[in-house]
């Protein structure tokens, strides 16, 4: 923990800003919306897992990419990726799949998204034998995909902020939420979790004097997280939901 202080008004401002976003009006135009449309504990660590790896740029260009995987698998998208059903929609190719990521980085992710399924059972289970804390769950599931080569979409390490990995773990760990499954709170504790870093989340952040650093490293997004856990102890990530959603409202993109 660090010795910074927080100033009160900016401390109730954050938990107003909580409050306010963490509502079921605040799925429709995010991502962990498509976690909410399919059935089944499979299903949801599933498609959260998806959503969260295309979740950066433009919402109106990458939630159609989210909804055609969506729309292919069916709704049983656990299913789907444990019997490959991605290779008839998704060609092996270099062709463009949405912005940096080909059709090729796409076969690979789930590719080894299959692997892990076949070996571990689920990503739950994976993340049991390999981590107790947010921080641990974040860097086992970076090693795992690098070893099977997709890298190119999840980080290799956790020298980045790793933003979208400490998303989906947000979605999966947090209980008590009309938006996050808290489908893994009984191996993770949420105290741990990391905040999801971007730099719009840093830009919201500095201008409440909240961080001094411009970096959207996974020093900078511990340090945030430090400070949230000042006022919100017993869950920091509801402090994610303050600076992210506010970043919506201004028209920025995640």
């Amino acid at each position: 923990m660090t010795d910074f202080i927080i100033e009160e008004e900016t401390r109730k401002r954050i938990m107003y800003l909580a409050e306010k976003y963490e509502t079921k009006d605040f799925l429709p135009a995010d991502p962990s919306s498509f976690m909410h449309k399919v059935e089944g504990k499979a299903n949801r660590e599933a498609m959260a897992f998806i959503a969260s790896c295309l979740s950066y740029g433009s919402r109106k260009q990458f939630f159609p990419k989210i909804q055609f995987l969506l729309d292919d698998a069916r709704g049983d998208v656990d299913h789907w990726v444990r019997h490959g059903g991605w290779k008839t929609c998704l060609p092996d190719s270099t062709d463009c799949y949405y912005r940096l990521y080909t059709c090729h980085d796409m076969c690979c992710l789930l590719s080894a998204y299959q692997t892990m399924l076949t070996e571990y059972g689920s990503m739950k289970e994976y993340v049991r034998r390999n981590a107790s804390t947010g921080l641990e769950a974040v860097d086992a599931i970076c090693r795992f995909f690098s070893v099977y080569g997709a890298s190119k979409i999840v980080p290799k390490n956790t020298s980045s902020a790793c933003k979208r990995v400490c998303m989906f773990l947000r979605w999966m760990v947090r209980t008590d939420s009309p938006v996050d499954l808290g489908l893994w709170a009984d191996i993770i504790d949420r105290r741990s979790l990391i905040m999801p870093l971007d730099t719009h989340v840093v830009q919201e952040a500095q201008r409440m004097n909240l961080l001094q650093s411009r970096t959207t490293s996974m020093t900078t997004a511990r340090r945030l997280t430090d400070t949230m856990l000042k006022i919100f102890p017993d869950d920091p990530l509801k402090g994610d939901f303050a600076l992210f959603g506010l970043g919506v409202d201004e028209g920025n993109e995640s």
